[in-house]
């Protein structure tokens, strides 16, 4: 290994997080900044709270709740990552459009889109038995 090979080495180190808790600190400021920047990131923390509440007040099972966990991952997770893809687009366009450019965040956006339409039918499977029960019985 020659003396190129350690300073080409030591520099993609620098960007490597050092500690699990400064990886952890990052993903936490970055959750904050999405939240911050996004407004359909906090709608669907909203309506996140609403299902939470809903779950506790019908009691629901645990099978039911990995369930809602399962699709309210889904959804935030695809929302941060729409909100990275379309930020790296962004940098890399200059915000100019370009074809390619609105291919990559339309598909971004599908993503969560699909993540908030598989999020909805497991809401209206678990809950709307519940909430028919509870109107008509």
């Amino acid at each position: 290994m020659d003396l190129n090979d350690k300073e080409q080495k030591t520099t993609v180190n620098n960007w490597k997080n050092r500690h699990f808790f400064q990886s952890l600190r990052y993903a936490i400021i970055g959750l904050k900044t999405a939240y911050r920047e996004e407004r359909n990131l906090r709608f669907h923390v909203s309506a996140i709270t609403l299902v939470v509440i809903m779950g506790l007040a019908f009691n629901v099972t645990i099978g039911e709740w990995l369930w809602l966990f399962l699709s309210i991952f889904l959804v935030v997770s695809s929302e941060v990552w729409n909100s990275a893809i379309e930020n790296v687009v962004d940098l890399a366009t200059n915000y100019k459009r370009h074809p390619l450019a609105k291919k990559a965040k339309d598909m971004a956006a599908a993503a969560v889109l699909l993540a908030a339409i598989f999020s909805v039918i497991t809401g209206l499977l678990i809950f709307g038995p519940k909430i028919w029960q509870l109107l008509f019985n």
